[in-house]
């Protein structure tokens, strides 16, 4: 569990999480709805990628960030990774939270996106796409299964798909056959899926790629908006959540990767220029 320890009381930014650079799709729909409070995204990009990555070491990773963030004085943290809202924040908040601070939160980026699910699919067909950690954990299939148990959910395995967009290789010519070769076969497995959820905060760069290849009528569901407006809905029903983030419209990077390497790649996620500062969460 995570050691218990001195935590800053005073209120702070909302925290960002996420293995690499993805979750910034993440934090830039929610600056984009929210811009009035303070930021702090944290990418492990020395560790990345997480999707290929046993249980135990995704928890231990994500747990190590999530107790940074609360020492840099979050209150409130988002998981904008897939892999790490699938492998580790179910145990987080159930045995790490109610030890650390029992009214510090952390919130993952899946639940979001299947609440919204239900209202989108017509066929009750669903696809997702999604690292091979995640579709492994089955955690969409589960949380789906809860909230709309008449919906047939078929996961598919994009294995290199965050390595063309880490490898800034997400526009070129050679990612057409990665890109159509995954959504034809999801499409082979269920001819019926109407839509289809990115379940990687990477894939938002892909889009281009995704569209061409996805036949028309399929509706393809991002995550950034659906997170970013259930943030705002949380924040609105906890008001004492609210009180515990600071409102300064700004905004921190930090990385366990070369901050200049960080500043460098995390500007097309973006689409403007940021600096970064290096830390260790070891």
């Amino acid at each position: 569990m995570i050691q218990k320890g001195a935590l800053p009381t005073a209120p702070g930014p909302i925290g960002v999480f996420d293995s690499g650079y993805g979750g910034l799709t993440i934090l830039r729909q929610i600056r984009r709805l929210m811009p009035q409070y303070d930021y702090l995204y944290l990418g492990d990009n020395a560790r990345a990628p997480y999707g290929t990555r046993s249980f135990d070491v995704v928890y231990e990773f994500t747990r190590q960030a999530v107790r940074f963030l609360f020492g840099q004085g979050c209150h409130l943290v988002i998981l904008a990774c897939n892999t790490a809202s699938a492998k580790a924040l179910r145990s987080i908040q159930q045995n790490d939270l109610p030890e650390l601070d029992p009214q510090r939160r952390v919130l993952g980026v899946i639940r979001p996106t299947v609440e919204a699910v239900g209202d989108i699919s017509k066929s009750r067909h669903v696809g997702v796409m999604a690292t091979p950690g995640t579709i492994r954990s089955t955690t969409y299939e589960l949380e789906i299964a809860k909230l709309h148990p008449d919906i047939r959910v078929t996961g598919e395995a994009c294995p290199m798909w965050v390595p063309l967009v880490e490898n800034d290789e997400y526009d070129s010519p050679g990612a057409d056959y990665f890109v159509r070769e995954r959504i034809d076969n999801l499409l082979r497995r269920d001819p019926d899926i109407d839509s289809v959820i990115l379940g990687c905060t990477h894939y938002p760069l892909l889009m281009g790629k995704i569209r061409r290849y996805m036949p028309q009528g399929i509706c393809i569901i991002e995550q950034g908006s659906y997170v970013a407006e259930s943030l705002q809905d949380y924040l609105t029903r906890h008001g004492e959540m609210a009180r515990r983030i600071t409102c300064g419209g700004s905004v921190r990077f930090l990385t366990t990767e070369r901050a200049e390497t960080f500043g460098q790649n995390a500007t097309t996620f973006m689409g403007e220029p940021l600096s970064a500062e290096r830390v260790s969460l070891r």
